[in-house]
C-alpha cells in the first residue's frame, strides 16, 4: 500500500495541482491566529513568486531562534518554506529540503541562485534532495546532525507516521526540535476511505486521528507535543464531503524535542530574559506557556527540561521550585492538545478561499452557515 499511495501523491502534487487554488479543501486559506514576527513576513516577502504559487502547506512553520541551525524540511515541495528559513538561518546556517516529488524538486532547486542573491549571500545554504522522509538515512541524513526538522501538511500524506517519527528522533541532535503542521481528523479514518487516491492527495485519507499523534509521539521517544496554533479546515468539494461524513479536519502546529538520555526532569521557576530575536517582551513557547521578560514562572518538570536542554537554554533563569510543586497527580490530561478545541476558542477563519471565493464568517464558521462545533471529538486522557 505504501508504495501506491507514494505514486498517487506524486501523481496528485506533480502534475494535477498547480497551484495551491487547485487543492479542494482551505488548508492553504487559513489565517495565522497569531501575529507573524516582521522578519518572518520579510523573508516570505523575498521568496520567487511561482516558489509561493507553488505552495501546498496548511500553516507556517517557522520557529524561534534560528540564526545558525541547521534545518531539514519533510516534504519541501516548491521550497516555499525552505527560502524563508534560509535568510532566517543566515549565512551560518544550513537548510535542507527533502521531497519524493520530482516536479516540485525542480521546481525548488531552479531559484537557490535566485535567493542566494536576493537574501545578499556569498554562497547558497539551501540545498534540495528528492528522497523519502521515512528513510532519510538513503538521502544521506546523518544520525544526531540537525537542530530543527519542520514539516508542513506532508506528514498527512504519509501511509507511515511512526517511520517519518522514528527518522525524525534518529537525525536530531540532543535538545533538537521538531516543528509542524499538519492536518488532523476528528475521529480515527476508517480503511475504506484510505484507498481513495484524491482523499489522499488532499490529505483528508491520511490524517491522523489527533490524539493518536501524542501517543506515538511519546513512544518514539520524543518529549509530550505541545500545541502551538491551530485553524479548521474547510472541505468544499461535496463529494468529499460526502465521502468524510462525520469527519472534520483542522490544521495543527505542534512542537516537541529530543530530550537527552541522562537529562534531569523536576519542577522550577524560569524567568525570560528577553533574548530571543523578535520577542523581546514575551516568548510563546505554546498555547499553554508564554513567558513575559523577566517575570518568573513556575512550570512542570517537562517543561523546565525542554528549556534548559533546547536552543533557548541560554535565554532563561532556572531555579528550583522547591514548595510550589506544579506536576498534577494521576494520569496526564490532554484536552489543551486538541486543534479543534483550540481552533474554537481562537476564533480561527478562512477570509476568502481561491477554490470558491466563499466568504467565511468571522467566528470560524465555515461558508455556508455551518457551525463550527466545540469539544470536536473525544479529549480523553
Amino acid at each position: 500500500m505504501s508504495t501506491l499511495v507514494h505514486e498517487n501523491v506524486q501523481k496528485y502534487y506533480g502534475s494535477r495541482l498547480q497551484t495551491s487554488g487547485d487543492l479542494q479543501t482551505s488548508a492553504s486559506c487559513g489565517l495565522p491566529s497569531r501575529p507573524m514576527p516582521k522578519s518572518v513576513l520579510d523573508a516570505l516577502k523575498l521568496v520567487h513568486p511561482e516558489v509561493r504559487k507553488k505552495y501546498f502547506g496548511c500553516g507556517l512553520v517557522v520557529p524561534e531562534k534560528l540564526g545558525g541551525c541547521k534545518i531539514l524540511d519533510l516534504g519541501s515541495g516548491s521550497g516555499r518554506d525552505c527560502y524563508a528559513l534560509s535568510k532566517l538561518v543566515g549565512s551560518s546556517g544550513h537548510v535542507i529540503g527533502i521531497d519524493m516529488t520530482e516536479e516540485l524538486i525542480l521546481v525548488s532547486r531552479k531559484y537557490i541562485q535566485y535567493h542566494q542573491e536576493r537574501f545578499g549571500f556569498e554562497k547558497p545554504n539551501t540545498v534540495f534532495v528528492q528522497g523519502y522522509m521515512e528513510r532519510l538515512g538513503e538521502a544521506g541524513v546523518q544520525s544526531d546532525s540537525l537542530d530543527i526538522l519542520v514539516s508542513n501538511c506532508v506528514i498527512c500524506l504519509c501511509p507511515d507516521k511512526k517511520a517519518i517519527l522514528k527518522e525524525a528522533f534518529r537525525v536530531l541532535k540532543e535538545g533538537g526540535e521538531f516543528y509542524f503542521s499538519d492536518m488532523y481528523a476528528s475521529e480515527v479514518v476508517p480503511e475504506h476511505l484510505k484507498q481513495d487516491p484524491v482523499m489522499w492527495g488532499e490529505g483528508m485519507s491520511g490524517s491522523l486521528y489527533w490524539q493518536d499523534l501524542i501517543a506515538m509521539v511519546q513512544e518514539v521517544g520524543f518529549s509530550t507535543p505541545r500545541l502551538v496554533t491551530a485553524s479548521h479546515i474547510v472541505v468544499h468539494n461535496s463529494e468529499l464531503q460526502r465521502k468524510a461524513g462525520d469527519i472534520r479536519y483542522a490544521s495543527g502546529t505542534y512542537r516537541f524535542f529530543k530530550l537527552p538520555k541522562n537529562s534531569v526532569e523536576v519542577d522550577a521557576v524560569v524567568t525570560y530574559k528577553g533574548t530571543v530575536p523578535d520577542h523581546s517582551d514575551q516568548l510563546d513557547l505554546d498555547d499553554s506557556h508564554s513567558f513575559k521578560r523577566d517575570v518568573p514562572v513556575p512550570v512542570d518538570a517537562e517543561t523546565a527540561a525542554v528549556l534548559r536542554c533546547s536552543r533557548f537554554s541560554s535565554d532563561f533563569c532556572f531555579q528550583s521550585s522547591a514548595g510550589q510543586a506544579t506536576s498534577q497527580n494521576g494520569p496526564p490530561q490532554y484536552c489543551h492538545l486538541s486543534p479543534f478545541l483550540l481552533a474554537d476558542r481562537l476564533g480561527s477563519s478562512i477570509r476568502q478561499c481561491s477554490k470558491t471565493g466563499d466568504q467565511a464568517s468571522c467566528d470560524g464558521a465555515p461558508p455556508g452557515g455551518q457551525e463550527a462545533t466545540n469539544g470536536t471529538g473525544n479529549c480523553g486522557t
